[in-house]
């Protein structure tokens, strides 16, 4: 049986191509072994590999945190990885971070390595280079902080420049749970995803308000794009949630189609209904 530990720790002093999992596989076992297939930068075992905590996995690809430093993704990763809350003093992430976890989505075991970036523009070339083997990215702001607002048409614009064209991206508007200290009101996220044509949810690492619906939401989407690429898959990931010939309406591209999900108002309780 070919098996593979997920690697884990801090990456900052780690290149793409230094054997840390970056979309071209998930180290160095991914790269040797014969029974490892990698297709369109994610890694699918012949057959299940094992991760760090002991689980199977069929399949792993790359989510990437990022938007201004202070907004909260560390706190979001831990929130989904561990279920805990990092409380106390701020300190900021230095270049990057990543852990991994591994998901039942529909039946097969996916790993999402999530890669935690710096806000902080010193690191930002270190952080360019990941962008590209990125399958997914949330792009976070901080409701209590107007400036990591104005700055997303800043991150769009950069995560145009270096991202995938299909990336699947989504909005987050982080610390909802701060009601006197919010300054960005719920309506100006949804203004912002609706002019930049993305995908848009509130969430608190505090709480845990949307932190699974949101990682699970892109894991799924980003799982059923794969399969479709591999094996032809026809059935839509959210179901009845879409039409019936999922497969035209995948060539459409898996960014265009993640948007579609999120393009009516009752899209909170029809994408928790799927999920």
């Amino acid at each position: 049986m070919s098996r593979k530990k997920a690697a884990k720790g801090k990456a900052a002093s780690s290149s793409p191509s230094a054997g840390s999992p970056t979309g071209k596989g998930t180290g160095k076992s991914a790269r040797s072994s014969p029974a490892i297939v990698q297709m369109n930068g994610v890694v699918h075992p012949s057959r299940p590999s094992i991760s760090n905590s002991s689980e199977f996995y069929d399949m792993a690809f790359k989510v990437m945190l990022v938007g201004d430093s202070g907004v909260g993704k560390t706190c979001l990763l831990v929130r989904f990885k561990d279920g805990a809350f990092l409380a106390g003093s701020f300190i900021s992430t230095v270049g990057i971070d990543f852990r991994n976890k591994v998901m039942n989505i529909d039946g097969v075991k996916v790993k999402l390595q999530i890669w935690d970036t710096a806000g902080q523009e010193r690191f930002r070339s270190v952080t360019h280079a990941y962008y590209r083997d990125a399958h997914a990215l949330l792009l976070l702001y901080d409701v209590t902080n107007k400036t990591s607002f104005d700055n997303i048409q800043a991150w769009l614009t950069e995560i145009h420049e270096y991202a995938q064209q299909d990336v699947v991206l989504m909005l987050l508007g982080n610390k909802a749970d701060s009601t006197h200290e919010r300054v960005v009101k719920r309506e100006d996220g949804e203004r912002l995803a609706k002019e930049f044509g993305v995908p848009f949810m509130e969430t608190s690492a505090r709480s845990g308000l949307n932190v699974e619906l949101a990682f699970t939401a892109v894991a799924k989407w980003v799982s059923f794009s794969l399969k479709v690429l591999r094996v032809g898959l026809t059935k839509d990931p959210f179901h009845a949630c879409t039409p019936e010939n999922s497969r035209a309406v995948y060539n459409q591209g898996p960014k265009n189609i993640f948007k579609m999900y999120f393009s009516s108002s009752d899209w909170h309780q029809t994408i928790t209904s799927c999920i």
